[in-house]
């Protein structure tokens, strides 16, 4: 399995410090709003990344947290008149509702920085007393020139950053990289006790001591979107290794940016996205399959016709699912099966979509394997005979891959089945009654719905239409 580093600019083989487990800690949201679709990109593709390790048997220690203090939390709490920490719940409880929806399976720890504040000024303090952070009237700053490093992750040539661009311009700084570790209270904002007085953490320091907190000193994955790279990530390096001495992560993976309509998304152009608002008008599913229909190291771009053509592709996936499911029961209740089956295409097809997330989790291809399946499946259902052994196969090969894609509707539609059944029975009474334009409504209206009948010897069936 190989995946491309961002720190070395290079695809390499996953090498974990344990051979069997994988810690990996994907930053996440600030919660001050709910989260877009940039995020969504994120946030599905990384769960894809832990499904798939999972699936390959490795131990998988997932953890994301939330930023739930902040200056942007701070700013929005006070516009709208709640609390900051009222804020945080509604905003965190709206993630892991919408995270669900699209599929976003939970991570093993879900930490909050206001949790975490000891540990946070635990790491400020050590750092101080390596002489790598200094406080100042203003704030504490970790000192970027006592680490040779820094820049190493983003690239940056930092004798060629400028003060005012993307570094904030503070008086009380030796130098204009250093970064805040510790900010002195203001009036009226969320405040902790600590050794340079009432204040709050910054940003960078959250993440470090998270994650050291509940995977160690090395992590196995660090990532996030392509935005944090700098100087967020840069920033968690430069402390995490100053604090520790030892390499702090040994593979850095960033997802690249997502535009709308081929333009920058961003709250000053006024075109973000809300994903509680697009699952207001299309499936989830259909953001899913979006989401993962381009490799994440490509730019991803929205437009409604792009998400129209993701729907309908996970129409296709999904039909097929459920006539292989009904030809799957029917053939069992005709007991019509062989002993053994000739399998070779269907273990192509793995090796395929394996090579695939081997390379690099790319999961556009591995999606295309999944619709060479699909193809497989429907000319399979069209022939006049069926075997037992061969469609179990085919549902089978589905279920694995889906179990790391999450394209297939898992949830029990019995009461669909049902309604569906009672409109079969209905016709077929009025059949009966020799009411056939009662009977070519009703058949009429399943058609609507997409269903069609079929007269078997065992009696009516009924199947999505392909």
């Amino acid at each position: 399995m190989k995946l491309f580093n961002s720190i070395t600019q290079n695809q390499e083989r996953l090498n974990p410090v344990n051979k069997n487990k994988i810690n990996m800690y994907v930053c996440g949201p600030t919660v001050y709003n709910y989260f877009h679709i940039g995020n969504a990109r994120v946030f599905v593709f990384f769960d894809v990344v832990r499904r798939y390790l999972e699936h390959r048997n490795y131990n998988v220690n997932y953890v994301q947290n939330f930023t739930d203090i902040d200056d942007k939390l701070i700013e929005k709490s006070n516009e709208i008149g709640v609390t900051v920490s009222e804020l945080a719940e509604n905003m965190i409880e709206a993630y892991f509702k919408d995270a669900r929806a699209l599929g976003v399976k939970d991570a093993d720890f879900h930490p909050k920085a206001t949790e975490h504040i000891n540990d946070m000024i635990d790491a400020i303090s050590r750092l101080i007393e390596k002489g790598l952070a200094y406080e100042t009237d203003k704030d504490v700053y970790f000192d970027t020139t006592k680490f040779p490093e820094y820049g190493k992750l983003s690239g940056q040539d930092i004798s060629k950053l400028q003060s005012g661009s993307r570094i904030e311009v503070d008086p009380y700084k030796k130098n204009p990289l250093d970064f805040v570790l510790w900010k002195k209270a203001k009036p009226k904002e969320p405040s902790w006790d600590s050794p340079w007085g009432k204040g709050r953490p910054g940003w960078h320091i959250e993440c470090t001591a998270m994650s050291r907190k509940y995977l160690g000193d090395t992590l196995d994955i660090h990532a996030g979107g392509e935005d944090l790279a700098f100087p967020h990530h840069e920033n968690e390096v430069a402390q995490s290794e100053g604090l520790t001495g030892k390499l702090f992560t040994r593979h850095w993976m960033h997802a690249r940016f997502l535009q709308i309509e081929s333009k920058k998304m961003g709250k000053s152009l006024g075109n973000q996205l809300m994903v509680r608002d697009l699952l207001q008008k299309h499936p989830p599913l259909a953001l899913r399959f979006f989401l993962l229909s381009a490799h994440y190291r490509n730019p991803l771009n929205y437009t409604e016709e792009l998400l129209q053509s993701a729907k309908s592709s996970v129409e296709r996936l999904n039909t097929a699912y459920k006539n292989l499911k009904y030809a799957l029961d029917e053939c069992a209740v005709q007991n019509q099966s062989k002993e053994y089956s000739d399998n070779k295409q269907i273990e192509e097809y793995k090796n395929k979509f394996y090579r695939a997330m081997d390379n690099d989790f790319n999961t556009a291809d591995a999606i295309s394997v999944m619709f060479e399946v699909v193809k497989e499946v429907n000319n399979y259902l069209a022939l006049p005979s069926r075997d037992y052994v061969e469609l179990k196969n085919f549902k089978e090969t589905l279920d694995n891959f889906d179990s790391i894609m999450g394209l297939i509707e898992r949830v029990e539609q019995k009461s669909l089945d049902r309604e569906i059944e009672v409109l079969i029975e209905k016709r077929q009474q009025a059949r009966s009654n020799k009411d056939f334009a009662t009977a070519d409504k009703i058949r009429d209206e399943l058609l609507q719905r997409g269903i069609t009948l079929e007269d078997t010897p065992h009696g009516v069936r009924w199947k999505y239409i392909e």
